[in-house]
C-alpha cells in the first residue's frame, strides 16, 4: 500500500516555520516580474515571482471576474540571499497564471518560483504542430531553469531546484523526475481503452505517431538537476514504462484528486502511478478534492459568470471559494514541507 501523508490542518499552518522563510531581514512581500526566454522556433513568455523587501504597496495580478488576484509588487528588486527555485507547469491548455496562489504562497516562504506558457498546449497557443511535439514541455522546465539560473540579479540555490506540475503537467513533471515514455504501452493502452480521456487528447495531437517523433519522445527528457518533484493529478500514467517508474530517484510527492469533474480516471492515473513508483512514495489523496482545485480560488460571481457565458466550463469553480482556500492551504503546506526535507 502507499504511503499516504497525513493532511495537515490550519492551525499547523499557522505554527509552521520554515528554513527558507528567514534568509532575508524583515518582512518581504511577492515581487514578479515577466519572463521571456528567447528562441526562434519556441520562444517562452510566463512569469517569475520571488520574494521582496519592497514596501510599496501591492497591486492585484493574475485575477479578473472569475478568478481571484493575488498581490505582488511589479518589478521590484528581489530580497537578498540565495534562494531556492520552483517551476511550475500547467495542464491542457492553461497558463503560467494558474498556478499563481500557488507561487504566492511559497514567496512567503522564501521560494523564487517560475512558469511559462508552453506553446500549443496552452490557453493562448493551441498549435497542433507544437501540442504534438509534447516532449518540448519538460523542455521548456529545463530551458526556464537554465534562463533563471543565468539572471545576474538573483541568487539562486542550485541545490534547491524543484518542480510542481498540474494534469498535463503532472506528466511533464514524471517526464523531468525520469518517467520514460513507452510508446508500445501507450499504443496497447489505448487500443484497448479507446474512450480513456488522455489517449483520445494524444490521438488528436498525434502524439507519438510518427516514426520519427517516437524517437523523440522516447529519449531521456529528465534533469538531475531537480531536487523534488510535485504532482497534482496528472494525465498521462499509462504513458510510461513500469521500469522507468520503478527506478526514479528523484523524491516525489504525489496528489490525487478524487472528484471526478475532469474525466480523469484516478484509477489508472494517480493511483496507478504510486502503485508503480519506489514503495514509500508520499501520496496525499483527501475525499474532497477535485482537478480543478489546483487552479486559483474563484470569486463570489465566478459561478453565474460561468453559467452565463460558458456553461461547459462552470466546473471549474465548483466549491472554488473557501472550500478551496482550505485545499490551497493544505497543498502548500504538504508541498513546502516536501521540499524543505527534500
Amino acid at each position: 500500500m502507499p504511503h499516504v501523508s497525513p493532511i495537515i490542518a490550519g492551525a499547523l499552518l499557522a505554527s509552521v516555520t520554515f528554513a527558507s522563510a528567514v534568509l532575508a531581514d524583515g518582512p518581504t512581500q511577492t515581487g514578479m516580474t515577466q519572463l521571456r526566454i528567447a528562441d526562434a522556433s519556441r520562444p517562452l513568455e510566463g512569469f517569475l515571482w520571488y520574494p521582496t523587501q519592497d514596501t510599496s504597496n501591492p497591486v492585484r495580478a493574475h485575477g479578473n471576474a472569475v478568478w481571484e488576484a493575488i498581490r505582488v509588487v511589479p518589478d521590484a528588486a528581489p530580497a537578498d540571499g540565495a534562494r531556492p527555485l520552483v517551476v511550475l507547469s500547467h495542464g491542457m491548455y492553461g497558463n503560467a497564471r494558474n498556478q499563481a496562489w500557488l507561487a504566492a504562497e511559497l514567496t512567503a516562504q522564501g521560494y523564487i518560483v517560475a512558469a511559462v506558457d508552453h506553446p500549443g498546449t496552452s490557453t493562448f497557443s493551441r498549435d497542433p504542430d507544437d501540442a504534438r511535439e509534447l516532449w518540448e514541455r519538460p523542455h521548456d522546465i529545463s530551458r526556464t531553469i537554465d534562463h533563471v539560473l543565468a539572471m545576474e540579479d538573483l541568487q539562486i540555490d542550485e541545490d534547491r531546484i524543484y518542480m510542481a506540475g498540474h494534469s498535463l503537467g503532472g506528466w511533464t513533471a514524471m517526464m523531468l523526475a525520469g518517467g520514460r515514455y513507452d510508446t508500445a504501452r501507450a499504443d496497447g493502452y489505448c487500443e484497448a481503452n479507446p474512450d480513456d480521456l488522455v489517449c483520445g487528447i494524444f490521438q488528436m495531437w498525434q502524439v507519438g505517431m510518427a516514426e520519427a517523433d517516437r524517437h523523440i519522445i522516447t529519449r531521456d527528457w529528465s534533469d538531475p538537476r531537480l531536487s523534488a518533484v510535485a504532482v497534482f493529478d496528472l494525465g498521462g500514467t499509462q504513458t510510461f514504462s513500469d521500469q522507468s517508474l520503478a527506478s526514479i530517484n528523484t523524491p516525489l510527492i504525489v496528489f490525487g484528486a478524487p472528484i471526478a469533474n475532469s474525466g480523469i480516471d484516478l484509477e489508472v492515473e494517480s493511483r496507478a502511478l504510486i502503485a508503480a513508483l519506489p514503495d514509500g512514495t508520499p501520496y496525499i489523496e483527501p475525499a474532497d478534492l477535485a482537478h480543478f482545485d489546483f487552479l486559483g480560488r474563484c470569486t463570489e460571481q465566478a459561478h453565474a459568470i460561468l453559467m452565463e457565458e460558458n456553461p461547459s466550463d462552470v466546473m471549474v469553480c465548483e466549491n472554488g471559494g473557501a472550500d478551496r482556500a482550505a485545499d490551497h492551504a493544505m497543498i502548500a503546506a504538504e508541498v513546502i514541507a516536501f521540499f524543505e526535507a527534500n
